[in-house]
């Protein structure tokens, strides 16, 4: 199986970037100010800006920012398993417990 980090064509820095341009894409098309945007969401408007300009944020303000969008579906398939390939590695993914911790 290929790793899907050696298929990311963006850094993590990149993908902030990206992320807030799109935020600010979408609430300069609902015709929303800084201010409005941020007191919806419960951030400040500086907090705001710093995200729209660098793309740094906290997940929590990320995910304000995305409920006050009506975005906030757009997380729910973040870290979800792989799909199975083969019906085996179905089974095999149900057949063993759930680990609790990580070995490396």
């Amino acid at each position: 199986m290929v790793d899907p980090l050696l298929l990311s064509l963006q850094t993590p820095a990149e993908s902030g970037k990206s992320l807030a341009e799109r935020a600010k894409a979408l609430r300069l098309l609902k015709s929303l100010t800084r201010e409005t945007l941020a007191q919806r969401a419960g951030i400040t408007a500086a907090s705001l800006k710093r995200f729209e300009t660098t793309g740094a944020a906290s997940l929590d303000l990320v995910l304000r920012l995305a409920f006050a969008l009506g975005r906030l579906d757009d997380f729910t398939g973040a870290f979800q398993p792989p799909e199975a390939a083969t019906l085996a590695e179905l089974k095999a993914r149900y057949d063993r417990p759930l680990r609790k911790r990580g070995r490396l």
